[in-house]
């Protein structure tokens, strides 16, 4: 009907147009119509898809890991494992300048087929990993606990904001942090390093730090999942934490949830031994921990490891079939010291079929979206 309409107050306008000018118009604009309505249902392009579909399996393979930093050898390592990424320790920050800095991590981009992500853990207080140095700032940040002593909720964000500005100056594009973890006794191995507050005022502070690191850019991750409470440290041993899923879900994933409810980028696993969840594998290795946090948690960001090196995952099964088993329960991404062999552990497992495509594709496609998220691909 509109099309007539359209017809008939064309022939009007021009009074003495002909007969075969008009039937050429209504052809014209009936096959617009339809180029507009194809158009309309056809799917939108899916450039993580192109991607994954160009890449190799070893490419693919390369970009579940985020590897620790080696200065001698690291355009090397760029080019033969195709890395995800790069997590840099203090020593890669302390014989350098900023200028030198700088340029550095713009080598490795350069050398990257595919942009990395270069990630450090600059929590302040006793993890700071630039801020050290006077060449990077006149003092260490301070820890999330003493910044929030010495000005609560503005005075942390106000320490955040200037802790993205300095990653971004640099070249970094993720913090290892927030830590979500809550500790309550002194002794305990994440008590210094945790906001040191209840459970309501953590995740309201954990919520704000994602949502500040998000304005600026910076890719957030919370830390340790699901929480390592008063427990022992990963790094020289087995930790066990027997409490209830009643118990970590009033208390522990409070502050995740929270982190995940301002659209955190990603969550590290620790390797502890959560019982409620697995009583025989570290959450790290755990499918039933990987699952409660996409299925309960909806979270549907990159999950990574911590350090594979540490000994409580190391004294058990081994650096290759630790990489193996932490792609198999769920993780995108892997923190790897010993990546070398870990990149062939893992690409041996797709060869064989132990690790099925569609697992390699899965994890591939949220580091991928991880990166276009931060503007890199």
């Amino acid at each position: 009907m509109k099309l007539l309409i359209m017809l008939l107050s064309l022939l009007l306008l021009t009074g003495c147009a002909d007969t075969t000018e008009v039937l050429e118009t209504e052809a014209a604009t009936v096959a617009v119509a339809e180029t507009v309505a194809i158009t309309e249902t056809e799917p939108a392009p899916d450039p993580i898809r192109e991607m994954l579909n160009a890449m190799t399996l070893e490419q693919r393979v390369g970009q579940l890991f985020l590897a620790r930093c080696n200065a001698e050898t690291a355009i090397e390592d760029i080019q033969t494992y195709q890395l995800g990424g790069f997590v840099l320790f203090a020593e890669d920050f302390e014989k350098e300048t900023m200028e030198t800095m700088q340029q550095k991590l713009r080598d490795y981009q350069e050398a990257a087929e595919i942009p990395l992500l270069l990630a450090v853990d600059e929590e302040g207080g006793s993890v700071t990993r630039i801020s050290r140095y006077k060449a990077f700032r006149g003092s260490r940040f301070p820890s999330l606990r003493q910044a929030y002593f010495s000005g609560g909720l503005d005075n942390v964000l106000s320490v955040e904001d200037e802790k993205c500005r300095l990653l971004n100056t640099i070249g970094l594009n993720v913090n290892l942090g927030p830590v979500c973890d809550l500790a309550t006794e002194v002794s305990a191995f994440m008590y210094d390093r945790s906001l040191g507050q209840d459970v309501m005022t953590t995740a309201d502070v954990i919520f704000c730090i994602v949502w500040k690191m998000s304005s600026q850019n910076i890719g957030s991750v919370l830390k340790h999942f699901p929480g390592y409470g008063n427990n022992a440290d990963t790094h020289t041993g087995i930790a066990v934490d027997s409490r209830s899923l009643a118990e970590l879900e009033e208390r522990d994933l409070v502050p995740f949830q929270s982190g995940i409810e301002a659209d955190c980028d990603a969550v590290l696993v620790s390797h502890t031994i959560v019982e409620a969840f697995d009583p025989v594998l570290p959450a790290s290795l755990s499918p039933a921990v990987h699952d409660y946090l996409r299925q309960e948690l909806d979270f549907s960001g990159v999950i990574m490891t911590d350090d594979l090196v540490m000994q409580a995952i190391t004294d058990q099964y081994g650096a290759g079939e630790a990489a193996v088993m932490a792609v198999l329960a769920g993780n995108d991404l892997l923190c790897a010291t010993e990546y070398s062999i870990q990149y062939e552990a893992v690409l041996e497992a797709v060869y064989q079929g132990r690790i099925d495509i569609d697992t390699l594709n899965h994890a591939v496609r949220n580091v991928l979206e991880w990166k276009m998220d931060l503007g890199l691909l």
